[in-house]
C-alpha cells in the first residue's frame, strides 16, 4: 500500500492497481472517497469528490455510484469526459433539479438545498450522462470493473467490482455509525437490506467504503463489519415496538427520530424520519408485531 500525498485536499492510496483518493476530513461527509483504476487502455474514475474540483487525474471515463451531491462534485473537472450511472439515477445526474426532487423536501427548504448543490457542491447536471446497468464490464486493458447494483439508499445505487486485483467498491453501505441511509424519496429498506446480503456473499480482498471507514481488508473482517452496521436496521425495529408500547402517530414516530440524534436541526430531519418510520411500520404491520389501533394511531401487537 503506498500513500502519494496531493495538494488539492485528497490523498491517494494505492491497492493493487487502484488508487483510492482520500478526500478531506478521511472521507467525511462533506467531501468522500473516490477511485482512480488505471488499465493498459483506459483509466476509470469513480464518484468525483470535492477534493478533485482542482488538479484533478486524468480519465478516459467516469463512473457514478449515485447521484448525490457529496459524489459528483467534482464533476466539473471531467466536462469532455463521459460520464455513466445506474439507469435508476441517470435523471438525478442529468438534473439538478431532478436530484433536489429526489430528497422529497418541503418547496422553501428544497430551493435553499438546490442553491447549495450550485454553490458548494457545483452541480449543475450533466445531461449528456449515459446509463450502465447491474453486470455492465468496463475492459481496461488487463483490468476491469464490474457494476453491482446495489439499490435501496437510492434506486439507483451501485458499487463496483475491480478484477483481477479483488477490489470491491460498496458506495454509500459505509460502515459508519450514522448506520443504513434509506431515506429519499426513491430509498428501499427492502432493497437497501437485499444489498447488504449481495455484499457479503462477494468475496473480495478489499472493501472500499465512500467515507469515514475507507477500505476494509479481508472478507470475514468486511462480513463482521458489515453485520454491526446491519444490526442497526433491527434496533431500529426494537425502538420503534418500545416506542409503540401505547398508540403513536406517524408524526409522533417521526418526532421521536429513529435516524438523527435530537440535537441535529435542518429542513431535511422531517421528511427523512417520516419516511424511514413509515417503511419500518410498513413491515412490522407486515410480521403482525404491530396494528393500526384505529386510522392513523399504530401499536405494538
Amino acid at each position: 500500500m503506498n500513500v502519494t500525498p496531493h495538494t488539492t485536499g485528497y490523498r491517494e492510496v494505492a491497492y493493487g492497481g487502484i488508487g483510492v483518493l482520500v478526500g478531506g476530513a478521511n472521507g467525511a461527509y462533506p467531501y468522500g472517497n473516490s477511485l482512480l483504476v488505471r488499465g493498459r487502455d483506459s483509466t476509470l474514475v469513480v464518484d468525483p469528490t470535492l477534493a478533485l474540483l482542482r488538479d484533478a487525474p486524468r480519465a478516459d471515463a467516469v463512473l457514478v455510484s449515485h447521484a448525490h451531491e457529496d459524489h459528483i462534485a467534482g464533476l466539473g473537472s471531467y466536462a469532455d469526459v463521459p460520464v455513466h450511472v445506474h439507469d435508476g439515477d441517470l435523471d438525478a445526474l442529468r438534473s439538478r433539479a431532478a436530484m433536489v426532487a429526489g430528497y422529497g423536501l418541503p418547496p422553501e427548504a428544497a430551493e435553499a438545498t438546490d442553491r447549495v448543490m450550485r454553490e458548494r457542491f457545483h452541480v449543475h447536471g450533466r445531461p449528456d450522462a449515459e446509463p450502465f446497468k447491474d453486470g455492465t464490464v468496463y475492459d481496461l486493458g488487463g483490468r476491469t470493473v464490474t457494476v453491482v447494483h446495489l439499490p435501496g439508499h437510492t434506486e439507483g445505487h451501485c458499487g463496483f467490482l475491480v478484477e483481477p486485483d479483488g477490489f470491491l467498491f460498496v458506495a454509500d453501505i459505509d460502515l459508519t455509525s450514522f448506520g443504513p441511509y434509506y431515506g429519499d424519496v426513491g430509498s428501499s429498506l427492502e432493497e437497501f437490506e437485499a444489498s447488504l446480503r449481495r455484499c457479503s456473499e462477494i468475496d473480495a480482498r478489499w472493501y472500499g467504503t465512500s467515507h469515514q471507514k475507507g477500505v476494509i481488508e479481508g472478507a470475514a473482517e468486511f462480513r463482521n463489519r458489515l453485520d454491526a452496521y446491519r444490526s442497526v436496521i433491527e434496533q431500529r425495529d426494537a425502538q420503534l415496538l418500545d416506542f409503540l408500547s401505547e398508540p403513536r402517530t406517524l408524526e409522533q414516530i417521526a418526532a421521536r427520530r429513529l435516524v438523527y440524534r435530537a440535537h441535529v436541526e435542518g429542513p431535511h430531519i422531517e421528511p427523512v424520519e417520516r419516511r424511514t418510520a413509515r417503511q419500518h411500520l410498513e413491515r412490522l404491520v407486515r410480521r403482525g408485531e404491530v396494528v393500526q389501533e384505529k386510522p392513523g394511531r399504530f401499536q405494538a401487537a
